[in-house]
């Protein structure tokens, strides 16, 4: 089964090396393109892709206003934002308004079509050196935001922002699959997150991380 994607990008040259890389690939079938945010909300509404690509610093109403707009009119689309490494303060926006990967324009092909494939079954990716941008600029403090989880859910929730699979979380902490889910819907639920994406900069946001290398 193919996974459509929507390429939301304003300059034409990032949307053909998109293009002619998902080209290589028979599982991904791009649907449309747009080269400004409002073209990408309408186009995610009458497609409804899978996966949608968007550059964050979009012409119009901008990456994060598109990427609103884009969750309400495709709510099962995995909004993949594509960014360079000038626009982190716009990170956290875009998170909170329901992007679920994060990742750097820089990255190698095959890096991208594997965070693709990884989007297509459900799970986010947020690109470390992202996650230290959060880390900086949106950190507030809190006291003791974690104080409900047990020491296996941190665990897990440490993994996790260190962007860890849930195949890599389990292998390290020798669990399964099943009880990696389990403990992150516990996680999720604990500290009233609606994804993956959010508990990761939750994490670096509020120090969990603070003592990881």
């Amino acid at each position: 089964m193919s996974t459509s994607i929507l390429i939301a990008d304003d300059h034409a040259v990032v949307r053909e090396g998109l293009r002619g890389l998902l080209r290589l690939e028979p599982e991904f079938v791009v649907v449309a393109e747009a080269d400004d945010g409002e073209s990408a909300v309408t186009l995610a509404r009458q497609h409804r892709p899978d996966i949608v690509l968007l550059d964050l610093l979009m012409p119009g109403i901008g990456g994060v206003a598109a990427t609103r707009g884009i969750k309400a009119a495709s709510p099962e689309s995995h909004i993949m934002i594509l960014t360079s490494s000038n626009e982190d303060e716009h990170a956290f926006a875009a998170i909170e308004a329901g992007a679920q990967s994060f990742l750097l324009k820089s990255m190698r092909g095959e890096h991208l079509l594997q965070a693709i494939r990884s989007a297509s079954a459900g799970e986010s990716t947020l690109h470390s050196a992202i996650a230290r941008r959060i880390l900086t600029a949106m950190r507030q403090p809190q006291t003791g935001p974690f104080a409900d989880l047990t020491e296996r859910e941190l665990q897990v929730l440490r993994s996790l922002a260190q962007g860890g699979s849930n195949a890599q979380i389990a292998a390290g902490l020798g669990i399964s699959e099943k009880t990696v889910k389990v403990h992150l819907s516990n996680v999720m639920s604990k500290l009233q997150l609606s994804g993956r994406t959010q508990a990761v900069a939750f994490a670096w946001r509020e120090g969990l991380m603070d003592d990881e290398p």
